[in-house]
């Protein structure tokens, strides 16, 4: 599987695409809005693009901001930069989403991304920050006491990029979303380096983490099964991954799920009868088990997002 399907809502926002000389909506802080250009967009004529949008509406009035194509995004970088500059002027913006595009207008292994820590200091009212890609993908430590939602889309998430996250200041952080990926795109996190988030010291407003697409799944669900994170949570996310029977049996053996609401494990390939078990032990609780896949002939297994 790969995204085919550009999101229509972001932020509790529906998505408008904005468009020179097209009318906008009376209240732009009402809907998230989408820049983007084409494949071959240059740099300037992206960057031409932002300052229309900018005189078209009123910029501190912007709640939500979607960048998607800014041109040859294998080829360059994230304008991560061009938004910090803009953030004098964009005083309301609330949440962003950096590199919304489908494979069809760049794999997500392909997006070329960059450091985009700057974003968290020139924003310190964001309250959602999503980003996809991973290639030259940087997040370092930080403190950032408004963020509530933080997600990495990817193919494979760069162990240094997690062990950015695990260890930053995040007092009101209540979702938090990892694509762990493959090592064959830059996913070479292991459980190891999602210590001090398992360890439930930090993220003290923490309800649903979502582990996903990782090819580690099993190795990750046996370290949530004694995770002290876990009894804080209402929805756990291990879902796109590659978990198994031995994943989840070790959830079945670990401490107590009963207390969520949600576990959300679609896209696996655990058994007839391990799935059952699941339902079966966990009343209550909302258990996705759709999109159960089968090992190749080579009893090979892969995540649903890669390339």
């Amino acid at each position: 599987m790969t995204i085919s399907t550009h999101v229509t809502e972001f932020a509790g926002r529906p998505v408008v695409v904005f468009e020179p000389n097209v009318a906008l909506p009376p209240d732009p802080g009402t809907v998230a809005w989408k820049l983007t250009g084409e494949y071959d967009t240059s740099t300037k004529d992206f960057n031409q693009l932002v300052e229309e949008f900018l005189d078209a509406v009123e910029p501190g009035a912007v709640q939500a901001l979607i960048i998607g194509q800014w041109g040859s995004a294998y080829d360059a970088e994230a304008p991560v930069e061009l938004l910090v500059g803009l953030a004098p002027r964009l005083t309301g913006l609330r949440a962003l989403f950096l590199g919304e595009m489908t494979f069809e207008e760049c794999e997500i292994s392909w997006i070329k991304q960059t450091d985009v820590t700057p974003l968290l200091a020139a924003y310190p009212e964001l309250e959602t920050l999503r980003v996809r890609g991973s290639d030259g993908l940087a997040f370092n430590p930080t403190r950032h006491p408004a963020l509530r939602e933080l997600a990495f889309e990817s193919g494979g998430l760069p162990a240094t990029v997690v062990r950015g996250v695990a260890e930053s200041d995040l007092p009101a952080l209540t979702h938090l979303e990892l694509w762990l990926g493959t090592d064959e795109y830059f996913g070479d996190a292991g459980v190891a380096d999602l210590a001090p988030i398992l360890a439930g010291t930090r993220l003290p407003e923490l309800g649903y983490l979502g582990l996903r697409d990782a090819e580690i799944a099993d190795q990750v669900a046996a370290a949530l099964a004694g995770a002290p994170v876990v009894a804080r949570l209402h929805t756990l996310d291990l879902s796109l991954g590659i978990l198994s029977d031995e994943g989840a049996a070790a959830l079945l053996a670990g401490q107590p799920l009963t207390h969520l609401r949600r576990l959300d494990l679609h896209h696996h390939f655990v058994s007839a009868e391990l799935a059952a078990r699941l339902v079966e032990e966990l009343p209550g609780v909302e258990v996705d088990l759709s999109d159960a896949e089968e090992a190749d002939e080579d009893g090979d297994r892969y995540v649903a997002v890669a390339e």
